[in-house]
């Protein structure tokens, strides 16, 4: 069960960036979401009660004063606690600004919580009521509510203001993390990361333990491997394609490194995440090869 005011926009084609939904929900008991895929980035908020959040086979157990990201083309399932069920607020937007927005915030699928005071909470609840209270499709309405999105976002800015490296190299950490997930289908090295940024590699590799504890590589190969689990997943892709869409040159090590993360190969992880429907189409797909 589930009281729920929420606004869905259309879709603009043309626009760097535009609100493509938000709402406010009162979940009932258990009430869950998912698994499901989004096609936008979608950000929640929780305004009181208690839930679990579900992403890259972790999950997340939250309550009033978290928040969670959602980046698009990615399964998570997000389910009400039994025992104090959550009510809470979401926006979601797209547009070729909307990867940057989210990246200069410190959030990532890989990082997908945060975490709020009362009064901004406060502030980010009003934000998405005053939103629902100019629902109309005017020019006024979408300008005016896609000023409440940068208030909203400011928000978030703050709350993450302690979290975030200084000015400078969060750039830096923006434009590289942007650059490989951008060409994770390319066999790039960290030496070409660095050069692509104009900057030594030692200093690369500063940056990113510094910011996002963990090495360039191990940044990488994180951002790899999540991409082939989301393949592998939800597609019907050959082991060795989805290793060169990945950016593994050869197959045997791409099995290798998902070994290592999952503890499965890849086709049993394949059998194990997948719905019966794809999974059938799987067999059919090798039988007819």
């Amino acid at each position: 069960m589930e009281d729920m005011q929420a606004f869905n926009m259309p879709q603009e084609e043309d626009s760097d960036l535009f609100l493509t939904t938000f709402g406010h929900s009162v979940t009932g008991p258990g009430h869950k979401y998912g698994p499901a895929v989004r096609s936008y980035h979608l950000i929640h908020f929780i305004l009181a009660g208690r839930g679990t959040f579900q992403a890259n086979q972790h999950t997340y157990h939250l309550h009033a004063g978290q928040g969670f990201l959602i980046e698009p083309d990615y399964q998570t399932t997000y389910q009400s606690d039994e025992q104090e069920p959550w009510t809470y607020i979401w926006v979601a937007f797209s547009g070729s600004r909307a990867p940057q927005i989210i990246a200069s915030l410190g959030l990532s699928q890989a990082g997908p919580i945060y975490a709020c005071t009362e009064e901004q909470g406060a502030k980010l609840a009003a934000y998405v009521q005053d939103m629902l209270a100019h629902n109309s499709f005017t020019l006024s309405g979408r300008y005016y509510r896609l000023g409440l999105l940068m208030q909203f976002l400011s928000v978030l800015a703050e709350a993450q203001r302690d979290l975030l490296p200084p000015a400078d190299n969060n750039t830096y950490i923006s434009h590289m993390t942007n650059f490989i997930r951008a060409h994770l289908e390319e066999p790039f090295t960290v030496q070409d990361l660095a050069d692509y940024m104009n900057l030594n590699r030692s200093y690369v590799t500063t940056l990113f333990k510094r910011y996002l504890h963990c090495s360039p590589h191990e940044y990488i190969q994180n951002c790899r491997l999540t991409k082939a689990e989301h393949l592998l997943q939800t597609t019907t892709f050959s082991v060795e394609s989805i290793a060169c869409s990945c950016g593994y040159a050869k197959s045997d090590s791409f099995q290798r490194a998902f070994l290592r993360k999952a503890g499965m190969t890849p086709t049993a992880y394949r059998r194990q995440q997948q719905s019966p429907y794809l999974q059938a189409t799987d067999i059919k797909s090798i039988k007819k090869s």
